[in-house]
C-alpha cells in the first residue's frame, strides 16, 4: 500500500482531515482514488465515538469549509449520527460511528488506494 504525504493532497482535502481532528476524530485516513474511481478523487474517513460526536465532526467540517469558500455539493446523514457524508465532488468526507465504519469497510474496499493515515494530535 502506497503512503501519501500531506503535501501530495489538495489543500481542501488536507484541511478537511485536519478539521476532523479538531473535534477529536479517531482513525482519520485520506484515500487517493484518482485513477481508481471515477466517482471522486479522494475520501477522507474519520471515526466519532458516539452519534453526537459523529454529527459534531461533520458539522464542524461542513461549516468551517463553507466559511472558507468550499461549500459541500451534497450532505447526508447529519441527523442519524451513525454515518455522515459530505460530498465536495472532488473529495468526499465520511464520518462514521465505529460499527458503521466496520460494516461499510471503505478502508478495505479501497485498500489498494494510496493513503495518508493522519496522526491524532
Amino acid at each position: 500500500m502506497e503512503r501519501l504525504l500531506p503535501g501530495d493532497l489538495p489543500a481542501p482535502v488536507r484541511r478537511a482531515a485536519e478539521l476532523t481532528l479538531e473535534r477529536k476524530a479517531h482513525a482519520v485516513v485520506v484515500l487517493d482514488l484518482r485513477g481508481i474511481s471515477s466517482a471522486t478523487d479522494f475520501f477522507v474517513i474519520a471515526n466519532g465515538t458516539s452519534d453526537v460526536q459523529v454529527g459534531a465532526i461533520a458539522e464542524h467540517v461542513r461549516d468551517t469549509l463553507k466559511d472558507e469558500g468550499v461549500p459541500p455539493e451534497h450532505v447526508e446523514g447529519m441527523k442519524g449520527g451513525r454515518w455522515a457524508l459530505l460530498d465536495y465532488i472532488d473529495f468526499v468526507v465520511h464520518v462514521f460511528h465505529p460499527e458503521a465504519r466496520m460494516f461499510y469497510s471503505l478502508d478495505n474496499l479501497w485498500g489498494d488506494a494510496p493513503r495518508w493515515e493522519v496522526e491524532e494530535t
